[in-house]
């Protein structure tokens, strides 16, 4: 699913080549390693981690996603990678939505891609749940700053879940003509 919406954002003139599909998967509980990064240009994964969702949308299961600034819940849908910063969470990465009401404010919300100290499977195992964000899909600090390096610039982030309205409404999964 995540690769047939990065094949209609290419189609459809969204994005040009885009080098990566990272695809997070949050139907799987945040324990699980449940987000992965591929070079769509070598058919190759670069990388399989575990992967944080706002405090807004549950524990250890992500069951509530949101748009709205100040939910602190995660953003369903394609998104673009943009430039990298430091900021509060070190070395980060900007997140462009590219599903309007779904994700677009994810620029606004600063949804980003940064490392944090609460994705450990040591949390893991320990807290039953690795910490949450505020939204924002964080990853191990031991792999941020690789996984952001790789992705920066045009990848596509492809952010998943059992959301039957989003799944039905994405302009870039079933009839990819509506993404035109």
């Amino acid at each position: 699913m995540g690769l047939a919406a990065a094949r209609c954002a290419e189609q459809a003139g969204v994005v040009n080549d885009p080098g990566t599909l990272t695809i997070i998967d949050y139907s799987k509980p945040s324990t699980a390693k449940r987000m992965w990064v591929f070079d769509l240009r070598h058919s190759t994964l670069l990388y399989e981690e575990l992967v944080s969702h706002g405090q807004g949308s549950g524990d250890n299961m992500a069951t509530r996603f949101s748009n709205d600034d100040g939910s602190h819940q995660t953003s369903l849908g394609l998104f673009v990678t943009a430039e990298p910063y430091t900021g509060k969470n070190g070395y980060s990465l900007r997140l462009d939505g590219l599903e309007r009401g779904v994700n677009d404010r994810a620029r606004a919300r600063a949804i980003v891609i940064h490392g944090a100290p609460y994705v450990s499977d040591d949390l893991a195992r320990t807290m039953g749940r690795l910490g949450r964000s505020w939204g924002c899909p964080a990853v191990r600090e031991a792999v941020a700053r690789g996984i952001i390096d790789r992705v920066k610039g045009g990848g596509l982030v492809f952010a998943y879940a059992e959301h039957d309205e989003w799944l039905r409404s994405s302009p870039f999964l079933g009839d990819c003509a509506a993404a035109q």
